[in-house]
């Protein structure tokens, strides 16, 4: 597939840019730079499993554009905060930001980021011609400001260890009866800053026939009310995905709520046991997932226009291909046509060995559902912190 070539000399900005673009709103021209510049990305999705040796990549190739890139990460919750801080004094020193929808949701709420889609969608591939139909819908999510970079159906797949669990749940009143059973053994990390935990929150209202699913305010009474019953079971919340799996590796749980990638990948690098197993809960539906680049406003020109450059590599197969990685975000192209035979030997010898047969049959034999609208998507966060994991997230 081929790719559009960007004119490396000018090209017309229709966002914000320098400081010098007062109120971030006047048109100006964004350059490619004459000298290379330092780009810093903030990763607040564990992102850059999936990207940075594509980053590293176009860094590689383009010297005289791209000297240097810092890599950072930072908690979904707290960043939107800081960009507006940096924003408000004038300095903004965040280029890029690798997020998911939490993060996405926020910026997008407090007017952070650049309109990159719409702004300079002629300097970028069509988006609808070259990305996968659940991609697509997935790039609707973004109110055009960001640019969805890898996809998956997620979830939510239940996984446990079943040396411990006997008795698997087939129903979400078999798993309250489990939970209810077997106190403190269930976990799930905190939904503004898990993917797994807010794809577990987003996916409750199909599963229990809640009202209306895109509603969380009038539409989950049953979510609500199962997820505050649930939390009578629940020790602690933990405020990311990766300590969740660390305690089901350890032993000290024996359930969690999990999508394909966090199951693969986990078990790939050790931290999970290999032998861990996944379920459904009857009438399940898929929640799709991505990851977006995000850039504040504020960001200079030049590195602007780099950044721009980058996305149209980002989203070429050759690039692609490098995100299906260890599994973690499986299967990873938000674009058509990247088959696994595409990517690095390493990446397809883990899919192998530790990608499971069921998932094939279980994508195709469920809906797929977008999560919710970033408003309303930061409503169901906070009204979870406030009445479901508040007082016990650690």
């Amino acid at each position: 597939m081929d790719r559009p070539i960007i004119n490396r000399r000018t090209f017309v900005s229709g966002a914000a840019g320098t400081a010098g673009l007062a109120a971030f709103g006047g048109r100006a021209y964004a350059q490619l730079p004459t000298s290379p510049v330092t780009l810093n990305f903030v990763d607040v999705a564990g992102n850059l499993a999936l990207t940075q040796k594509a980053i590293e990549a176009y860094r590689d190739k383009n010297p005289k554009l791209l000297a240097k890139v810092n890599f950072s990460k930072a908690p979904a919750p707290e960043l939107p905060g800081k960009i507006k801080a940096q924003q408000d004094a004038g300095r903004v020193d965040i280029d890029a930001v690798l997020t998911g929808i939490d993060a996405l949701s926020a910026g997008v709420d407090q007017k952070l980021w650049i309109p990159i889609a719409t702004e300079y969608a002629s300097k970028l591939p069509k988006l609808n011609d070259i990305y996968l139909p659940g991609a697509a819908k997935m790039q609707g999510l973004a109110s055009n400001q960001g640019v969805c970079i890898v996809f998956c159906p997620a979830g939510p797949v239940m996984e446990y260890m079943p040396n411990k669990v006997k008795q698997v749940p087939q129903t979400a009143e078999d798993l309250l009866a489990w939970a209810k059973a077997n106190p403190n053994r269930f976990i799930y990390a905190r939904p503004a800053n898990s993917g797994p935990g807010r794809i577990f929150m987003m996916g409750l209202p199909y599963i229990l026939g809640d009202k209306d699913p895109s509603d969380p305010k009038n539409g989950w009474d049953k979510t609500w009310a199962y997820l505050k019953e649930l939390g009578q079971y629940v020790e602690y919340y933990p405020g990311g995905t990766g300590a969740v799996m660390k305690e089901l590796g350890e032993g000290s749980r024996d359930m969690t709520p999990s999508q394909m990638g966090w199951d693969i990948n986990p078990r790939a690098i050790g931290v999970v046991p290999k032998e861990a197993k996944v379920f459904f809960l009857k009438g399940y539906h898929w929640i799709l997932d991505a990851h977006y680049l995000c850039i504040p406003k504020g960001v200079s020109n030049d590195k602007l226009a780099v950044l721009i450059d980058f996305l149209n590599f980002m989203l070429s197969p050759p690039a692609q291909a490098m995100t299906y990685d260890d599994g973690y975000f499986y299967p990873g192209p938000a674009v058509k046509d990247v088959p696994l035979s595409m990517a690095p030997a390493a990446s397809q010898k883990v899919i192998e060995e530790f990608g499971r047969a069921e998932y094939a049959q279980a994508i195709t034999a469920a809906p797929q559902e977008l999560p919710l609208n970033p408003d309303q998507l930061v409503l169901a966060f906070r009204r979870w912190d406030e009445e479901i994991g508040g007082a016990k997230r650690k």
